[in-house]
Parts: C-alpha cells; structure tokens; sequence
C-alpha cells in the first residue's frame, strides 16, 4: 500500500497519527522523542514518517508532559574559533542524538558576558548549561554553586562543576623539553593571561618545567603576554625581537598568536615575498623556510597547518571534549547522576619531527 502525505499539515498532525502511520504504538513514539530506548527498527520507522511527514514536536507540549525543555544552553568564548568549532560540533552531536537542541552564546572573550549568559540560561529556562570556560572567578564560583540546573564546564578544571579539561600543564612540559632539544640560542614565549588558568598558568608553567629539565631557561625579557587574537600576537613578537636579537624560537600559547607571530618576523626581516608566492597562498610558508626564527604553538590549528605545512603545536581532543562534556551533562539531566566528575584529558605534539623520542623517556 503507497501512503501518501500532506507535509501542508504537519502542525495539526499527533503523536498518535505519526505512530499509526509508523506502525508503532503511541508510547515508542513518544520514547523516541523525549530520548527514551526504541529498537532500532522501530526508530528507523518513526524518523522515517517524521522526515516525510515534517512533523515537528510541540515544544512546550513537550515540556507540560516531560517536565524537561530539551535545550541545552552553550556559552563559548568565541563563535569564530577553530578550536571552539571543534568543541560545538562535539556536543552538538551528542545532544542531537539524544533529540536535545543547543542555545549557543558568544561571549567574546568577556568573563563578566559569561555569569550573564548563564543566569539567563538559567531562568529560560534550560534543562543545563554548558560553559566553554577562559576563567573561573570568584562570580563563577557563585553561579556554579547555586544554579537551578546542571552545568559542566569545557576547557577549566574546578571543584565547583563537573568540569572537562586538558592536560596543559603536562602539554606545555612536552613542548618546553622539545623546543629546548631544538634551540641553539635564546627561546622566547608569548602567553596569555595566568587568570586563564589552562591556556594561561598551566601551558607557562609547564613550559618553562619542561625547559629547566632539559638544562634551559625562559630568561627575562623574553616573555611577553598577548590576547588571544592573531593582532595581539604581532604587536607582542614584533616589540620582543626589536628588544632582542639572539631569538631561534618563538613558543605562543595558542595557534593564533602563532599565526602573528609569524607576520611579525617577515615584517622584522623586512624581507619581499616573491608575487608567484603570494598568489598560491604560500606566504606563511615561505617565511618561515626563509628565516632563522622557528615558532610553535598550541591547538593543532588545522588553517595554519595548510597555509605553513604545519608548525609544532600540541593537538588536544577539542571535539573529543565536546562529546564527553555532552554525555557528562545529560547523564546528570536524565539518570540523576550527581557524582562529582573532574575528567582530565590527554594531548599530542604535532610536527615535531622525531623529537617525539626524546620526550617520552
């Protein structure tokens, strides 16, 4: 028998309609939408009549009956960020799997944009919230500590939230012994702020660990602090090597400071770049075969790696992160699991050569 449908009137149609049409109960359909266990069979038949039917479910019908909105509200650092992009289509992922729908907020780098967001998230209301942290304040504390629904934090470790975070410290160690087993003369680093306490803090400390086990140092002078913009980047390496003039390597907290950084020495070299390069789009490659200076970064950036051939950076599980961030969140939404989770993952050095060997005695 061929059923035909009449997509003109999705909104008027039911749960009991789709499921007749489904060949299902009234029950699996709705199990289906809010989540719950269908067979695989089962589930293919109802997505399959929803998707030629366009059924959209009642929001807040959906709410009256389940107690729960479905949304999950995100606040990121910044939406135009590789790394940030990695981390929302992780938990973009999960959460559409589980039939949840994501409220995404920028911040633009902006801690106080951040508690903001949140109490707003908060009296939408959501069902949870989860923070792409920079900084943990004591606002944040607050907020984490008397908020209405569940929130996991992405990016910071804290004992106020369940939080997902990166090994930074023991990253910026292995970057740290690395760059020393490369260097001939002076390193230099450009960080970010130690309020951030994983991008900033912890990659500095344990850069410059990783440097004093290997015999090195980071000697005054040469460090500088940037924001976490390509801009920022320029202006700080480009101040640092008219200051000093004994510099191989340039480590940066991120692969966008990096990107700078690399701007900063062509303009110091004061250098042409031949036009047959810069119409293929290999300017960041030429400077850096065609200096002296080598930089390296953190985060794997996949648009500096094409534009350069890549550079040593530390690659760390972004959409990884994302994926176990969102799973953390709606495990405590729908099961009540309310156990304290501090989740540490680990990291890669990319483009390193061989140095990899010397690092992991």
């Amino acid at each position: 028998m061929e059923v035909h449908y009449n997509r003109g009137s999705k909104c008027q149609m039911t749960i009991k309609e789709i499921a007749k049409l489904a060949g299902v109960s009234s029950a699996a359909v709705s199990r289906y939408l809010n989540g719950g266990y269908v067979s695989d069979e089962k589930k293919e038949q109802i997505k399959k009549v929803i998707e030629e039917t366009g059924y959209q479910p009642s929001a807040q019908a959906r709410m009256l009956r389940t107690k729960k909105a479905c949304l999950i509200g995100v606040v990121v650092p910044k939406i135009n960020s590789e790394s940030i992009s990695r981390i929302t289509a992780g938990i973009e992922k999960v959460l559409s799997e589980r039939n949840y729908q994501m409220l995404l907020a920028g911040t633009d780098n902006t801690p106080v944009k951040e508690i903001e967001y949140m109490r707003l998230f908060e009296n939408y209301p959501v069902d949870g919230i989860i923070l792409v942290g920079t900084m943990i304040t004591a606002e944040h504390r607050r907020f984490l500590k008397e908020s209405k629904v569940p929130v996991v934090v992405i990016g910071q470790h804290t004992k106020f939230a369940n939080c997902i975070y990166h090994d930074d410290y023991g990253a910026g160690e292995a970057m740290g012994r690395a760059v020393a087993a490369k260097s001939r003369k002076e390193i230099a680093y450009i960080g970010v702020s130690r309020e951030d306490k994983a991008a900033g803090a912890a990659r500095e400390d344990g850069f410059r660990e990783g440097l004093k086990r290997s015999g090195r140092e980071l000697k005054d002078g040469y460090y500088k602090v940037a924001e976490f913009t390509t801009e920022s980047g320029y202006e700080k390496v480009l101040e640092l090597l008219n200051e000093k003039n004994d510099i191989d390597i340039i480590s940066c907290a991120t692969d966008t400071i990096a990107a700078g950084a690399i701007e900063a020495i062509h303009t110091y070299v004061g250098s042409q770049i031949p036009k047959n390069v810069e119409d293929t789009g290999s300017r960041f490659r030429y400077i850096l075969e065609n200096t002296a200076i080598q930089v390296t970064g953190f985060g794997d950036n996949q648009l500096l790696k094409a534009v350069t051939g890549g550079i040593p950076t530390v690659h760390f599980g972004f959409k990884t992160s994302g994926i176990r961030g969102a799973e953390l969140l709606l495990d405590v939404i729908e099961r009540g699991e309310n156990i304290p989770m501090e989740i540490k993952l680990g990291f890669r050095l990319a483009e390193i050569d061989d140095l990899e060997e010397n690092i992991e005695e």
